[in-house]
């Protein structure tokens, strides 16, 4: 299968690749843990334009996005985004993403931002139900025209002021604004997968190159998003969910947050009983207080060696200098300091629970 290129390719300095969602992206440039740190201390940047980018607009926009997402779509002004789940009838979920409603001046209404290879899919359920449902709204997949970049870390809105002419001390958390960034007419939302200050950036992919080489910073590859992620207890698609492999309710997967249970879309009825009747298990940080890296897929057991969870992502923490994972666990084992085993190449290894945050941000 031939790999999806992002409209950066051109420019990278020969990082190691990696196939990621069917797209053909930078794991690292220099090495994880100097990108880490760079992101953690001052700033880094990544290329982000394997994430999908699908634009929703018409009288029905709202309707159609609210119906298809967990979180209320109509609270959000124009300039405002939000994180959500897409779920189905059984309130599983079959992917994560951030709503935005765009500003002013902006050709379409919506955009949401789907995980990498799911552009297709997404495109289609949303135009699918516009259309069982009767509504009247455009869906249109833009992941090919837009490049999106992430520009993270405590130095990043020193660097990006010098580049853009938007107020960036006016964009709150979870806002988006439309401006130049490098002369390039660009969407900046104030987002990002790090836990650190940060922006996330969206342009015409034939401009990605300059905007891109205009932001001199440290470049990040996978591999440094996927510690940082981790150390902020933030979900991955295909590792803390997944529809077939790993089929988990926003209430199990910790973000119960964003369900608005007092609106309607799909899966919501099958959510409220979850809700009522509580999740069974639920995702849960681990630290491992032997010698070893906990990784996806090992086993979680009590301290007697009864089976109790599996290990779903994990890392050496690169800030904590200790081993890290999240695990689904019973809700009877997820109190903070819960001792539990990981069995790493057959030998249990000591271990407990961590609420997440594993760092303080």
């Amino acid at each position: 299968m031939t790999l999806r290129e992002s409209p950066l390719a051109g420019v990278y300095d020969d990082p190691t690749l990696t196939d990621f969602g069917g797209w053909e992206m930078p794991v690292e440039f220099d090495s994880i843990r100097a990108e880490h740190t760079a992101v953690r201390e001052v700033c880094g940047k990544f290329d982000v334009s394997h994430m999908g980018q699908v634009t929703v607009s018409g009288p029905d926009a709202m309707a159609l996005t609210q119906r298809l997402t967990t979180n209320d779509v109509s609270s959000l002004d124009r300039g405002d985004a939000q994180y959500a789940a897409i779920t189905d009838d059984d309130g599983i979920m079959l992917d994560d993403t951030v709503v935005y409603r765009l500003p002013a001046g902006t050709d379409d209404d919506y955009l949401f931002v789907p995980n990498a290879g799911h552009d297709g899919e997404m495109t289609e359920r949303w135009a699918s139900h516009r259309d069982e449902w009767g509504l009247t709204a455009t869906v249109t997949n833009r992941t090919e025209a837009y490049a999106m970049m992430a520009l993270q870390g405590p130095d990043a809105p020193t660097l990006l002021a010098a580049e853009t002419d938007l107020a960036l001390d006016d964009i709150a958390r979870f806002e988006v604004a439309r401006g130049t960034v490098a002369g390039v007419d660009s969407l900046v939302a104030r987002t990002g997968y790090t836990g650190e200050v940060g922006f996330e950036i969206l342009c015409p992919s034939a401009d990605a190159e300059r905007l891109w080489t205009a932001l001199d910073c440290q470049p990040c590859g996978l591999g440094a998003r996927d510690t940082l992620r981790l150390e902020m207890g933030f979900l991955l698609s295909g590792q803390e969910f997944h529809p077939t492999d790993e089929p988990r309710t926003p209430y199990e997967a910790d973000i119960g947050w964003t369900v608005a249970l007092d609106t309607e879309f799909v899966g919501r009825d099958a959510l409220a009983a979850v809700q009522r009747e509580g999740a069974r298990e639920r995702l849960v940080g681990l630290e491992l207080l032997d010698r070893g890296v906990p990784r996806h897929g090992y086993e979680v057991t009590d301290e007697a060696g009864e089976p109790l969870g599996h290990v779903t992502s994990g890392t050496m923490s690169p800030t904590l200098g200790a081993p890290i994972a999240l695990a689904y666990l019973p809700t009877d084992y997820t109190e903070p300091d819960t001792p539990v085993r990981v069995v790493i190449r057959g030998e249990p290894k000591e271990a407990r629970t961590r609420a997440t945050p594993f760092i303080d941000r």
